[in-house]
């Protein structure tokens, strides 16, 4: 079944691609991309639950289960990995939070988008998170340390002088609920703020909690009135006048490597802070493009990350580069099937058709996504994930790449995305 063998590898994650099984129409089937589909002429392919059958992911655990490595096991919660990729320092008695700018109602606490639009731009949230930066809480014995990173998205920081702060803490953001260590996407929620709550009988948890409203309530005082949000609204823009808090995580022991788990080396290509979070939590090599994401269009984007992946490959330094593209979630999110459509073919054409054209037999490609963002629903989903393993001289494949192609492929199912590396590495004899 392997054909010739592969030196190394190029595993790209096209984040929110697929859509459901039941959805009434589907992008990955609709989209014109024939250079993803050349893979799948030559290959295996199947379908994969990223983190488990039931469960709707986020991204950064499904990233982690993908990278080969249990969530249950290795999972430190969405906000160290946040914290870990901004750059902020986590102590040991210290909680991270992922953090979201959201437009509310001031007074009632009523969210009227989760994302301010998606109009806030990195320049705006940096003016924003200075001026809550810094707050003292509970009496002076608390601090809070807030970044933005991308857009509307951030990450909170809280310690305590006198408590070690508990991470079992309940979310702000209604949007997802906890169970465990692990957030779940609500498809049904009420838009309102809700206060957070201690999970487990602990005056750390308690403290935490208490620490994590104080700081929601007077942010939303501090940023409804900020110049930044009046000259929005001014503009007839939403106000970035709240901050959304879920994913509370403390900075546990890190698991081995990702060249001691697998032996060889592998390099990172993202775009966002959670994802450059959990490079450096595994030890795997953040390759940093040098560009501004929200100051070039999308094709300039991904032929940048093209030119960085073929340039990792042609190094001596990694036999595998991983590879995690945005685009198609947004619009998956915001119920815009035309979009997300396009989204695969800007794929198809910017990155894919600059790789194959550069690069040798030597390279095996792995091509799945992180999760389902149906359209329809407008949320990730418990879906299977389509995934395709291609190489040369590798057995004639479906000729497509898409949930239905895959569904009868000889990967068969997937039920852990954790897996699917070690049957990779096993197939392609690397």
């Amino acid at each position: 079944m392997r054909g010739r063998l592969a030196s190394k590898v190029l595993y790209v994650v096209l984040d929110g691609a697929p859509d459901s099984l039941s959805s009434p129409r589907r992008a990955l089937e609709e989209a014109v991309k024939p250079n993803i589909d050349s893979l799948a002429e030559r290959g295996v392919c199947g379908l994969m639950y990223t983190v488990a059958p039931g469960v709707a992911p986020q991204s950064d655990v499904a990233t982690l289960s993908l990278l080969g490595y249990n969530p249950e096991e290795h999972y430190p919660g969405r906000g160290p990995l946040e914290a870990l990729g901004a750059g902020l320092a986590l102590g040991p008695g210290a909680i991270a939070l992922r953090a979201n700018f959201a437009t509310v109602d001031a007074r009632t606490w009523r969210i009227l988008d989760r994302r301010v639009g998606r109009s806030l731009t990195s320049r705006e949230a940096r003016v924003l998170a200075e001026a809550v930066d810094g707050m003292g809480l509970d009496g002076g014995w608390g601090l809070a340390r807030f970044r933005a990173t991308i857009g509307h998205r951030g990450v909170l920081v809280l310690s305590h002088k006198r408590y070690n702060l508990s991470d079992a803490i309940s979310n702000t953001d209604p949007a997802y609920e906890r169970r465990g260590r692990i957030s779940v996407a609500l498809e049904k929620f009420e838009p309102v703020i809700r206060r957070s709550v201690p999970l487990e009988d602990s005056e750390g948890a308690m403290v935490a909690a208490r620490m994590v409203n104080e700081f929601t309530e007077r942010a939303i005082e501090v940023l409804d009135r900020h110049p930044v949000n009046l000259e929005r609204a001014r503009r007839g823009l939403p106000k970035a006048n709240a901050i959304l808090l879920r994913d509370a995580g403390k900075m546990s022991e890190k698991p081995p490597s990702f060249e001691d788990r697998f032996r060889l080396k592998a390099a990172s290509i993202v775009e966002m802070v959670v994802e450059r979070g959990i490079a450096r939590y595994l030890g795997v090599s953040d390759v940093s493009i040098n560009i501004n994401l929200e100051e070039v269009g999308v094709e300039e984007r991904l032929e940048a990350e093209a030119k960085a992946a073929l340039e990792s490959l042609e190094s001596n330094s990694f036999q595998l580069v991983y590879v995690h593209l945005k685009g198609p979630d947004e619009p998956g999110h915001d119920g815009d099937f035309e979009g997300k459509v396009k989204a695969i073919e800007a794929i198809d054409r910017h990155f894919f058709n600059v790789i194959l054209n550069s690069v040798g037999d030597d390279v095996a490609f792995i091509v799945t996504s992180d999760h389902a963002t149906p359209w329809d629903k407008g949320a990730h989903s418990s879906d299977p994930v389509p995934v395709l393993i291609s190489w040369e001289g590798a057995p004639r494949g479906p000729g497509s790449f898409n949930e239905v192609a895959c569904r009868e492929g000889r990967l068969g199912v997937i039920d852990r995305g954790y897996k699917l590396l070690p049957e990779a590495f096993r197939i392609l004899g690397v």
